[in-house]
C-alpha cells in the first residue's frame, strides 16, 4: 500500500482502538463477571496506549524536533557571503550579520535586514543566482 506517514499512523491507532473496544464489548455481550483488576489486566488495559504514544512518538515528533534541531544549527552557522532564502521567498546575499539581524543585498545597492529566524535556507556553494 501506497501510504504517508500520517496515514499509517492512524490506520495503526483506529485498528488498536478499534480491537479495544471490540474486546471490551465481547467480554460485556458475555455477560461476565465483573473481576478485579490485578496488575496483568490493568498491564493489557495500558498496552495499546503505549503502543500508539510509541508509534506518534516515532513517526512524527521525533523527526519534527530533529529537523528543527538541524534548522537552528543552520542559522546559527549563517554567514558573511552566504546566499539565502528567507521565508518569504526573498533570495539575496548576507552583507552583514548582527546579533540577530542579517542585512541581505537582494539587488545592486538594494539591501533589506531580516531576522535571523527569518531565513528558511541557505543554497549550496557554487550555486548563484
Amino acid at each position: 500500500m501506497f501510504l504517508s506517514r500520517k496515514a499509517k499512523f492512524w490506520a495503526v491507532a483506529l485498528v488498536i482502538g478499534i480491537q479495544t473496544v471490540r474486546s471490551s464489548a465481547f467480554a460485556q455481550a458475555q455477560g461476565a463477571a465483573p473481576t478485579q483488576g490485578g496488575p496483568a489486566q490493568t498491564f493489557s488495559f495500558f498496552l495499546p496506549l503505549l503502543a500508539v504514544f510509541g508509534i506518534f512518538y516515532f513517526l512524527i515528533i521525533r523527526p519534527q524536533q530533529k529537523n528543527a534541531k538541524t534548522h537552528q544549527l543552520m542559522l546559527k552557522n549563517i554567514e558573511k557571503g552566504n546566499q539565502v532564502v528567507t521565508i518569504g521567498g526573498i533570495l539575496g546575499k548576507v552583507v552583514g550579520v548582527a546579533d540577530n539581524i542579517l542585512t541581505l543585498e537582494i539587488s545592486d545597492n538594494v539591501k533589506i535586514k531580516v531576522e535571523r529566524s527569518g531565513i528558511q535556507t541557505v543554497k549550496a556553494e557554487g550555486k548563484g543566482e
